[in-house]
């Protein structure tokens, strides 16, 4: 029996080292109109783990800074305008092609576009007002997480695992 729940606890652990951290922010609109709770549920029902999660209210400058990659878009200052206009909730989360499932959770930017049942689609009011952000690529989840979070602030998951077998 010990043998059979250690072996079942390394496979746990090699399907975890597969996994991919994604940055998400539930946007002001989403946080103001009380839909933390049903987002963040969707999220953990898609099978995602939250391994950090926090309230922050973005200055301009931080704002401006985390959007430094659309700063010549047209939309930039309206944006970052946005962003700093009130709270929102930043979390990391943990999955499997966490990056491109988070993405097709969250929907088509346009919420007016994003498929039935998706979070842009369920919550978001707009373009700008889509409810929810996420890190579009490996190199920019990693960025991502680092500027909302420290390594100290994130639960190694794969840390617990290795614990146990």
């Amino acid at each position: 029996m010990q043998t059979y729940k250690a072996a079942r606890k390394l496979v746990a652990l090699r399907k975890m080292e597969k996994v991919e951290r994604t940055l998400g922010l539930i946007k002001p609109d989403a946080l103001l109109a009380g839909h933390t709770g049903k987002i963040l549920d969707r999220i953990e029902a898609a099978g995602f783990r939250i391994v950090g999660l926090k309230l922050v209210h973005l200055t301009r400058e931080e704002a401006e800074a985390f959007y430094a990659v659309h700063r010549s878009r047209p939309f930039f200052s309206s944006l970052v305008g946005f962003m700093s206009s009130g709270p929102v909730v930043a979390f990391v989360l943990e999955k499997e092609n966490a990056i491109q499932a988070y993405r097709e959770l969250m929907g088509a930017t346009n919420p007016a576009q994003a498929a039935p049942g998706t979070l842009r689609a369920l919550f978001g009011q707009n373009v700008e007002r889509n409810a929810v952000h996420g890190s579009d690529s490996p190199e920019n989840a990693q960025r991502e997480i680092y500027f909302f979070f420290s390594e100290k602030e994130l639960i190694p998951i794969h840390a617990q695992i290795r614990a146990q077998v």
